[in-house]
């Protein structure tokens, strides 16, 4: 059940809030905003929330014979590439970038924030399919550059119905058959890549796939590999 509201602060703040309360919140049910006030991506950075665009939240319960919750990422970015893919005149131009951003034509077109709450994980998902912002350090794209702008309510029904596909996939059959759709549908190994650690400090190198946990794969400029857990990955055409 998808439960759209008018404005809130954040989808992932409202779900977390409630889970705190005791509230039960059902998986396959999704909170989506017509507007948010407050939201927010990655690493503490504001999401922008254009009219039109799909900002929703879900929450998944976590087993204890469920594979790492980390790898929901890549599950999330595989269900979100499915379900846009449908929708571009050219669909050679969407690819996915670790750890879950939606790439179109070099430019981001997405993003997707997972925040665990004891057993749950919270995802939210945000998508410009109307407009996109502005943003000093990278290109960003919406749908509606290339193609009509999807309804909303409708993007999100099948949004939720690829996420549930993808989600009981990972818990049948587990990470490795979801990294090796991931990888397909990625840039090309052998990328060249920049990775912000978030200390400050940057490593360039080659993508170099990713390792059977889902972290990425850099290889240095010495041939060596290093596997990165966390991080902003770069690439050349973003600049």
């Amino acid at each position: 059940m998808i439960h759209t509201v008018a404005e809130t602060g954040s989808t992932n703040a409202d779900l977390v809030a409630r889970l705190r309360a005791g509230e039960y919140l059902p998986e396959g049910d999704w909170l989506v905003a017509e507007r948010q006030t407050a939201g927010r991506g990655r690493q503490g950075r504001s999401w922008f929330d254009g009219y039109g665009n799909f900002m929703g939240s879900t929450a998944i319960h976590l087993a204890a014979c469920d594979p790492v919750a980390h790898t929901l990422a890549l599950v999330a970015s595989l269900a979100l590439y499915e379900a846009v893919l449908p929708l571009l005149p050219d669909p050679s131009t969407l690819t996915l970038k670790w750890p879950n951003d939606l790439m179109l034509g070099g430019a981001k077109l997405s993003g997707i924030l997972l925040e665990r709450e004891g057993q749950t994980v919270v995802l939210g998902i945000g998508v410009n399919l109307a407009a996109a912002p502005n943003l000093p350090d990278r290109r960003t794209a919406s749908l509606a550059d290339i193609a009509p702008a999807p309804d909303r309510e409708l993007f999100g029904t099948i949004l939720a119905g690829h996420f549930s596909r993808e989600l009981a996939r990972w818990r049948q059959f587990g990470v490795e058959p979801i990294r090796s759709r991931w990888l397909a549908a990625a840039h090309p190994i052998g990328a060249p890549i920049a990775v912000h650690d978030g200390s400050g400090d940057q490593l360039t190198g080659e993508f170099a796939g990713l390792s059977p946990e889902g972290s990425l794969l850099l290889r240095l400029e010495d041939g060596t590999t290093r596997a990165i857990h966390a991080g902003d990955v770069m690439l050349a055409e973003e600049a």
